[in-house]
């Protein structure tokens, strides 16, 4: 019965880890490993209910007030409910893998399928969130006209125009104009000059800018679904 409980223990000690320690990846909290480690510990003495007679009840709201202890040392009160909410995510995620395999008793299979679910969650999430992160929507106002648009913050997107100093908004959708401002441009391995309009006003998300220009692009770009490339300039100031 002595080894049976430490291996429940240790079991639980190192899934409560991976849980809290994703947790910490996906939201980018910079608290230290050791207060993860303490707060595994905790979690992992949650064990001891198992040889203990106590209703459903009482030990689900137990586990709430536990699992919110844990998060409390792990990362603070800071973002509180958004890290407590990720945890029960991660935890949810585990525990239907595990049942989906039924790997009730293989501790090793357990622990092998937690880190390997736990890593391809992170990945995946991380590697989204980087994706549309700089996702703004984008609201054209020109010539009595209006277009709604869905574009992203490029940091390669420095260009401006030589005189008057305007960003330029790369759109991929034509826009019939009376009027077209040629802008010489120069990148790091290219130069040439682009087709831009002056609009009355653009707004991105709700904050409206007006010294810009929108420019043309000759090249058609593939951006998923998106039809924009913003200014590396706009990020300060949408921030």
């Amino acid at each position: 019965m002595k080894i049976y409980f430490e291996a429940i223990l240790l079991l639980n000690f190192l899934l409560d880890f991976m849980i809290l320690y994703g947790t910490k990846r996906i939201l980018k909290r910079k608290e230290a490993i050791y207060r993860i480690i303490i707060s595994s510990i905790i979690g992992s003495l949650t064990t001891i209910f198992l040889f203990i007679k106590i209703n459903s009840i009482t030990l689900f709201f137990i586990k709430i007030i536990i699992s919110s202890l844990m998060i409390f040392i792990s990362f603070g009160y800071k973002n509180y409910f958004q890290n407590i909410i990720y945890f029960y995510l991660l935890s949810i995620i585990i525990g239907g893998s595990i049942y989906l395999f039924d790997l009730k008793g293989n501790y090793l299979s357990i622990i092998i399928l937690s880190s390997i679910v736990i890593y391809a969650f992170i990945y995946e999430l991380l590697k989204y969130k980087a994706k549309y992160h700089n996702k703004y929507i984008v609201t054209i106002f020109y010539q009595n006209k209006k277009y709604n648009l869905e574009g992203f913050i490029d940091t390669g997107n420095r260009l401006i125009s030589p005189i008057k100093k305007e960003s330029i908004i790369l759109v991929n959708l034509p826009i019939k104009a009376k009027r077209i401002l040629y802008v010489p441009y120069k990148a790091l391995n290219t130069s040439g000059i682009i087709p831009c309009i002056k609009p009355d006003r653009v707004v991105i998300n709700k904050k409206e800018f007006t010294n810009c220009l929108v420019g043309l692009s000759k090249d058609k770009f593939e951006l998923n679904g998106l039809d924009c490339i913003l200014p590396n300039k706009f990020k300060e100031e949408l921030c």
